[in-house]
């Protein structure tokens, strides 16, 4: 049974979440800790609960969502996934947050492995199933775990909301298209836990999501 631990990190109020079962491997979804207290925030909880990470798990690498990557991976030596379409953007993590009037020190390390679209993460006694959606960025992924009926969506899907398209290489009428296709799709109670704000269902969402009409 996988809990959901959600943290709000940054001054994009992004959502990092941990996924941990019963046998306390957790996985880190977007670490977006920037500065020193949300780090030990984060840390504190792992440790108290004696949880053991994985590994870094990314649904896309703008830098809110990667901020704290270098830290947790250092800090656990585990390894860092995401979908290499996105890869490119680490480079420029450092130079962007600048634009942000915000300061740090390195881009966040080179990824440890690549995920694609139907590949299956495996915890403890638990998975996430990876669903590919570009279109917020080339290498937006969505987690969803079938057993429970959940989906971590990044920044893909809102609540009454998707993802801005006019980052670099954003495409909304691929976004739209891949949320319509692979999304909506689910069923209707399935829970959506997006990378910024509160959750949703997909049913909510199929009904009254002004994007999707």
């Amino acid at each position: 049974m996988i809990t959901i631990e959600k943290f709000v990190f940054n001054p994009f109020q992004e959502n990092t979440y941990l996924l941990f079962d019963e046998t306390k491997e957790c996985v880190i979804v977007d670490p977006g800790c920037l500065e020193n207290n949300e780090q030990q925030l984060l840390l504190h909880f792992i440790d108290s609960n004696g949880l053991i990470p994985k590994m870094v798990l990314n649904t896309h690498l703008h830098l809110d969502h990667v901020f704290g990557c270098g830290f947790v991976c250092s800090q656990y030596d585990i390894s860092f996934l995401a979908h290499q379409n996105d890869e490119f953007l680490l480079s420029t993590t450092k130079s962007h947050a600048i634009q942000f009037g915000i300061s740090i020190h390195s881009n966040p390390p080179s990824l440890s492995g690549c995920v694609n679209d139907g590949d299956v993460v495996k915890f403890g006694n638990s998975e996430v199933e990876i669903i590919h959606v570009p279109g917020h960025s080339p290498g937006c992924v969505a987690l969803y775990n079938r057993a429970q009926q959940f989906l971590l969506s990044g920044d893909i899907l809102f609540k009454g909301s998707i993802g801005r398209t006019d980052l670099p290489m954003g495409n909304y009428d691929q976004l739209i298209l891949g949320i319509k296709n692979k999304l909506l799709t689910l069923d209707q109670d399935v829970i959506v836990f997006p990378g910024h704000g509160d959750s949703t269902t997909i049913g909510a969402e199929r009904k009254s999501n002004p994007y999707l009409a």
